[in-house]
């Protein structure tokens, strides 16, 4: 998990050769999605099986994916870590094409880098795979509001809605309603939307302090100035599945980042 443990060089290049394979990695297109099985983090049936033996060879249920903290002297509202440390948290806004999320986090996996990813939950309602996808990699899962619409702009009743219709999801499928909350389409929360959070179970709201503007897809070169020329100690690192720029330009960054030598961990362990 320690992205320090392997060195720069052998990074380097492990990131060349997942470079070249992105290419044919992305026009490859959607990949079939799993035909069969139980899909992750759903709820398995209560009926007792008709066979003994099917309870001792029946898989165990995932265990429940870890909650919101409180984290004391803290704000509500999180834009960056402490500044004496040498650590960094990448965050991905959960939505888009599966196959870019995949490879997005298969390369953070390469380079032992876990992330946060604050998922969509329309989103998931359309890949409920990624969910459990994501927990067994070992990084983070929050919630991004339900349909990613302007929060800061609704009503107390359809903001809360979109909170914590979300947060439904995510308990479903993975048994907790996340470690995050952050909201849609502003990069600063609302006192209302602060509250409603709250009420929805989350007592931080997680900002950021580097956009890496990737959504404007400016290309993987562009991603890793923006991203190489405002990170630093404690910084959380605002970033998108669904985006190719945002596939390619991942080995650089990663590369970057142990040049400099700071340590990309997910955003609780960044705050702990």
């Amino acid at each position: 998990m320690n992205a320090s443990d392997t060195p720069v060089h052998r990074r380097g290049a492990l990131r060349a050769g997942a470079g070249a394979a992105l290419a044919g990695a992305l026009a490859a297109g959607c990949a079939d999605r799993d035909a069969a099985g139980t899909r992750a983090g759903a709820v398995t049936d209560a009926v007792s099986p008709k066979n003994p033996a099917d309870a001792t060879t029946r898989p165990p249920s995932p265990r429940p994916a870890p909650g919101p903290h409180r984290f004391p002297g803290q704000p509500v509202q999180i834009d960056h870590g402490p500044r004496d440390r040498a650590r960094v948290a990448l965050t991905f806004h959960g939505q888009g094409d599966p196959v870019i999320a995949r490879t997005v986090l298969a390369e953070a996996e390469r380079a032992h880098v876990r992330v946060t990813v604050l998922a969509v939950g329309s989103w998931l309602d359309e890949h409920p795979d990624m969910a459990r996808r994501i927990l067994d990699g070992g990084h983070e899962l929050g919630n991004h509001t339900q349909h990613h619409t302007d929060i800061s702009s609704m009503g107390e009743a359809e903001a809360y809605a979109e909170i914590d219709d979300c947060a439904r999801r995510l308990r479903r499928l993975t048994g907790s309603i996340g470690t995050w909350f952050r909201p849609s389409r502003t990069r600063y929360a609302t006192p209302l939307v602060q509250r409603l959070a709250a009420r929805a179970g989350y007592p931080h709201v997680l900002s950021y302090d580097v956009d890496s503007l990737d959504f404007t897809s400016p290309g993987a070169a562009a991603v890793t100035r923006k991203v190489a020329g405002e990170i630093r100690n404690g910084s959380v690192v605002s970033l998108h599945f669904g985006y190719a720029d945002t596939a390619a330009a991942l080995p650089l960054l990663l590369t970057e980042i142990d040049r400099r030598r700071l340590r990309a961990v997910t955003t609780t362990e960044l705050l702990t």
